[in-house]
């Protein structure tokens, strides 16, 4: 029988003891769970920002996408700085930290709201990005290991089936708190008087201040309740000295092509959901006020939350890589159908993909890893910092909105969901051949 040396990662390797893995964890993955909640509410929350944004500051579609440049930046730029705090000061005391995190960038709103600054809005959208990026390094690893490992796939489409009742719930919320009043037009703003128009934006983004005021106070609410719970101390692995690394996660051609996927895929479903509440807006969609169209863009996080629920049994009977494709070619025929039609029926088409969305992620990430043993926790951190995709790619489909329209800058999703499709059905097949077999 011919042996493969293996490698070791051992900042990502986990030990658990065998007598915890009896014990009842009920009480503290539902604490935790919370967590999955609240940092999807407040990533849907953008979604509301960006009309709200755009109106207050005349912003073209391009600049209002720095929104969720400022916000979705922040994984590729604190994944690795997070994961090193993890293994410093473990994972409770990190889901701590990265509420605290949260809750100053949520309280930065109010200043911004005060000074109608649209960077110093950013800059409270990055700092609470880097607080929710810190969440999910300490959270999603600490679900998986909270409990007997054959059951860590279901954990975590629990804890993310919260995530998703939370990016349901919050454009509603938001449209009524946020969206509360309808915007003065383009025309009406450039008519007004310089001190005139800063009052009026005084008073729209003072809309902003009580939410986002309220989501700091129950932010800090909830790190107190984690820091005090007694959650189940699980700890990272020492180092193994003595063992050599002879693999890379770079030559895994799943897993690169994986975090490619990865980016189109978040780029993609960050990008329709920013632009959704203009879309409707449009007279040849709906004609919608925003604060109307706001309460529409629930169904398109709601399809999200529904598919896991009926993806996770689908997915013992279909293989992973078959499913991901035929969600693939159903969200690629929607768009393309809401870009050719026009009124209600192109609107029911373009939320309807959030029902396609639902598996993609998790299943790129299973395919992503697959068959790379020890060297899982790396890769998982690339894949993390591919989310930044949700930073970069709505700020393109912004500048193609600009110079074609909006009705169909959603070709760039379309491009997005056509490379799943190949990752899909091609570029997931692990690099077998680099496995010796007996």
């Amino acid at each position: 029988m011919a042996t493969r040396e293996v490698p070791t990662n051992s900042s990502a390797a986990q030990s658990i003891s065998v007598a915890a893995a009896t014990q009842n964890y009920s009480r503290p993955l539902a604490i935790v769970t919370t967590l999955f909640f609240m940092w999807g509410f407040l990533t849907c929350l953008n979604d509301i920002l960006v009309p709200h944004l755009k109106a207050i500051f005349d912003l073209n579609f391009a600049q209002v996408m720095l929104v969720q440049f400022a916000f979705f930046s922040a994984y590729f730029l604190f994944s690795v700085p997070w994961s090193k705090i993890v293994n410093r000061i473990g994972y409770q005391r990190t889901m701590v930290a990265g509420l605290l995190t949260m809750a100053v960038g949520a309280l930065l709103f109010v200043p911004a709201a005060a000074v109608v600054s649209y960077p110093l809005f950013l800059t409270a959208l990055l700092v609470l990005a880097a607080g929710i990026t810190g969440l999910q390094v300490s959270a999603n690893p600490y679900v998986d290991l909270l409990g007997k490992p054959e059951t860590a796939s279901s954990r975590l489409d629990l804890t993310q089936a919260f995530n998703s009742l939370g990016t349901t719930i919050a454009p509603k919320i938001g449209g009524l708190l946020i969206l509360s009043a309808a915007p003065l037009a383009v025309e009406q703003l450039r008519q007004l008087a310089p001190q005139a128009l800063h009052a009026y934006r005084v008073q729209e983004a003072a809309s902003v201040k009580m939410p986002y005021t309220v989501i700091s106070v129950a932010l800090v609410l909830l790190a107190i309740l984690i820091g005090t719970f007694k959650l189940p101390k699980i700890e990272t692995a020492a180092d193994r000295p003595g063992e050599k690394v002879t693999d890379s996660i770079w030559e895994h051609r799943n897993l690169i092509l994986g975090a490619i996927g990865i980016f189109a895929y978040v780029g993609a479903e960050v990008s329709i959901g920013s632009f959704l509440v203009n879309y409707f807006g449009l007279p040849e969609i709906a004609g919608f006020s925003a604060k109307t169209a706001a309460g529409f863009v629930s169904f398109y996080w709601a399809g999200s939350m529904i598919g896991r629920f009926l993806g996770a049994p689908l997915l013992r009977r279909i293989k992973a890589e078959y499913m991901l494709a035929l969600c693939a070619i159903f969200a690629t025929a929607l768009i393309t159908a809401s870009m050719i039609l026009g009124g209600h029926t192109a609107m029911w088409t373009i939320l309807a993909v959030g029902l396609f969305n639902s598996i993609m992620f998790p299943t790129i990430f299973s395919l992503g890893v697959a068959e790379l043993g020890p060297l899982t926790g790396n890769a998982s951190g690339v894949l993390n910092m591919a989310i930044v995709g949700g930073a970069i790619l709505p700020v393109i489909q912004g500048v193609i909105a600009d110079r074609v329209g909006l009705h169909h800058a959603f070709i760039l999703p379309v491009i997005c969901y056509l490379y799943i499709l190949y990752y899909a059905l091609i570029g997931s097949k692990p690099n077998s051949e680099r496995y010796t077999r007996a």
